[in-house]
């Protein structure tokens, strides 16, 4: 049971991914920040990396929120965080009505499933490059696609010229849609990416300067008195018997935390140090071993392939996995998983001592993208969770399997319920996936 407050909300979408939603998303976190506000961002989807940019940009921690993986419960529980914030923000992921075929368990994943569920309205950010008037069209489309998605109004980005956004500016206002910003094109304004999308908030040389440069950007060309103006909807304040965070797999709980080791859903740890367990970061790239005492050591992913070097020779960090891995738990998911096994491949065909701990060899020689939602019925335990637990996560990496010696840790399906052939293993108290937990699937739920 959960009831509404007062918190209204927009979500920043686009009609596709590379458009700039990220940029306006970071710069309108800073700006309103700035103009003292308190902003709670999300992240719509099971995007790794944004949510450090956006807790960067505010100051305040983001959640991923996720229609498919997520029941009803859980997203109010994880809204809920805005409680006491003055406006939510949350960046949408794709196009706004991209997600999976099949419904999950509050919908397909698409941004708009949110905007739909929260009545947070949409600012559709639109690349009007090479086009004029026609941009209305795109606008127009995407607003009346579904009368159930609630919309704003649009931001008009890489503008050409002051003819160009006049032109642009005509065909909106015959369709009948806002303009709230109009931002010229800049090639100075983007962030540095990699594989698997932008390079981590850690490693960006200056990130606070960019960020500040994309608020004075949208503070010079988009009205921001118009785009708070424009906030609706509510976010849930969740009652006893309502929904909940997920509960931790392990009272103390060793995690590794560095450069390779980041990819880890906010809501989860969240989760579990509300119920009280302890969390011990440590960073196996600075040959740090994991707590002693920890009941439990979980490897998140990464990118171990751009440190493999390194990880093969943090000996202290290695030989400690090993001796805690003797009696009690260690998981990795992903790039965690590839550090449990015998090796590691990179990218030039350089073979990587790892662990050890599992019979698996991954390679990046070959780049082979793996990308999707995952159902998974666990066939062993994974710490506190039992075997028959079903779990929903998510898939995103471009390594391949050489070797793997050790029994299926799970049965696991893409979001059609097509098998996958990546099932995780385990050995002893040793357990890894390659996808990355997001929730377990409540009782009563179907899988």
């Amino acid at each position: 049971m959960s009831v509404r407050n007062s918190t209204l909300g927009l979500i920043i979408a686009a009609p596709a991914s590379g458009t700039g939603k990220t940029t306006v998303m970071l710069g309108l976190l800073r700006a309103l920040s700035e103009d003292g506000l308190t902003v709670q961002p999300f992240k719509s989807g099971p995007d790794y990396i944004d949510p450090a940019f956006h807790r960067a940009a505010c100051g305040r921690a983001s959640f991923n929120l996720d229609s498919w993986a997520m029941d009803g419960g859980l997203l109010d529980a994880i809204v809920a965080e805005a409680a006491g914030a003055d406006m939510v923000l949350a960046e949408g992921s794709m196009g706004l009505y991209d997600g999976v075929a099949s419904m999950g368990a509050s919908g397909n994943g698409a941004s708009a499933d949110m905007a739909r569920r929260m009545g947070w309205p949409v600012v559709l950010v639109l690349d009007v490059s090479g086009q004029a008037q026609s941009a209305a069209a795109t606008a127009l489309g995407f607003r009346s696609l579904d009368p159930h998605v609630p919309f704003a109004g649009v931001i008009l980005n890489r503008v050409a010229s002051p003819r160009h956004e006049r032109l642009v500016r005509k065909g909106l206002e015959t369709a009948g849609i806002p303009v709230l910003g109009a931002l010229p094109r800049r090639g100075d304004l983007t962030l540095p990416e990699r594989h698997l999308g932008l390079v981590q908030a850690v490693e960006h040389p200056d990130l606070d300067r960019a960020i500040a440069d994309y608020a004075a950007f949208l503070r010079t060309h988009a009205d921001l008195d118009a785009i708070r103006s424009a906030a609706g909807g509510s976010a849930p304040a969740v009652l006893p018997g309502g929904g909940r965070l997920p509960l931790p797999p392990a009272q103390r709980i060793a995690i590794a935390r560095d450069a390779a080791f980041s990819f880890v859903y906010p809501h989860l740890l969240e989760g579990w140090r509300r119920a009280g367990a302890e969390i011990l970061p440590f960073s196996p790239l600075a040959d740090e071993a994991p707590c002693r005492d920890a009941d439990l050591v979980w490897l998140p992913g990464g990118y171990p392939e751009l440190h493999a070097g390194t990880i093969a020779a943090a000996e202290n960090f290695l030989s400690s996995l090993r001796h805690h891995a003797e009696t009690r738990p260690v998981h990795g998911e992903c790039g965690g998983y590839m550090v449990l096994g015998e090796a590691l491949v990179d990218k030039n065909g350089e073979r990587h001592r790892m662990a050890g701990l599992l019979g698996l060899v991954t390679s990046h020689a070959q780049r082979r993208m793996h990308l999707g939602y995952r159902h998974a019925e666990l066939l062993a335990p994974v710490s506190g969770l039992a075997a028959g637990t079903r779990l929903r996560g998510h898939e995103f990496h471009y390594s391949t399997i050489v070797e793997q010696a050790d029994a299926p840790l799970a049965r696991v399906t893409d979001a059609d319920g097509m098998e996958v052939a990546e099932t995780g293993s385990h050995r002893g108290h040793v357990t890894g996936t390659y996808f990355h937990l997001i929730a377990p699937v409540s009782r009563g739920e179907s899988q």
